[in-house]
């Protein structure tokens, strides 16, 4: 393979991927990287994401390859957009589906008015505490390994912003809402949050990332498509020679 036709990844490239469900942000990062250095024989070549998603969540993920990993953290501030689903009237530690539901909450007095009305006082900043079934550090060690070890501890809450909150489909118990956030938001702990102010509880129950600032997931690759995009390179540089 010509050089100069390695160098296309290696000098640098930015990706949009539609992560799959159950799939961490660091399995996909990975198949990238293999897919480089096994297609473009590629012996080294340095990876990376903007962003992380839960492996529950699904949509757009940035990944930068070679050079355009010195981007990543332009892409990470930037704002992000969400359709988050959320089950009112239980709750689960993680705020998510990974651990079992612990609790039910009273949902009579819960009614589409109510959620628009409660959805409303999220705009703007807010002080939000993350979960703890999160990789926030404590001492030096993920919150989650503390969290899964049933060890309680302490989390800071941090400043987030929610620009726009928008209901989009009303269908008790669950409610599905799209949001634009600043960096750093937990829709799992605006799950818990919204259960709360509801005077109920919440968690989510599904999340789809849509966009990070101006890039879309409808723009976004497969892995599959990733591949063939790799054999193309090589193959073209095949035909050159």
């Amino acid at each position: 393979m010509k050089e100069k036709d390695v160098s296309i990844i290696e000098s640098g490239q930015v990706f949009l991927f539609n992560k799959p469900l159950y799939w961490t942000s660091f399995d996909l990062v990975n198949k990238v990287r293999v897919i480089i250095k096994n297609v473009l024989g590629i012996r080294k070549i340095k990876v990376g994401h903007a962003g992380t998603l839960d492996p529950l969540a699904t949509g757009l993920l940035i990944i930068c390859a070679g050079r355009a990993t010195r981007r990543i953290e332009d892409f990470r501030d930037l704002d992000k957009e969400y359709i988050a689903t959320i089950h009112l009237g239980e709750t689960t530690p993680s705020f998510d589906l990974e651990t079992e539901t612990d609790r039910n909450y009273p949902t009579d007095h819960i009614n589409i008015d109510l959620v628009r009305e409660v959805l409303g006082q999220f705009l703007g900043q807010q002080e939000q505490i993350p979960p703890i079934y999160s990789a926030k550090l404590i001492d030096g060690k993920r919150a989650y390994e503390f969290a899964r070890k049933g060890m309680e501890k302490e989390l800071k809450p941090v400043k987030v912003v929610f620009r726009e909150i928008e209901l989009l489909e009303y269908k008790f118990p669950e409610v599905k809402v799209r949001l634009l956030c600043s960096k750093g938001t937990y829709i799992r702990a605006f799950a818990r949050d919204l259960g709360e102010a509801l005077k109920s509880g919440a968690y989510l129950s599904a999340l789809e990332r849509t966009a990070i600032g101006a890039y879309r997931a409808d723009e976004a690759w497969t892995i599959d498509r990733f591949r063939e995009y790799v054999e193309q390179l090589r193959e073209s540089d095949v035909s050159d020679t």
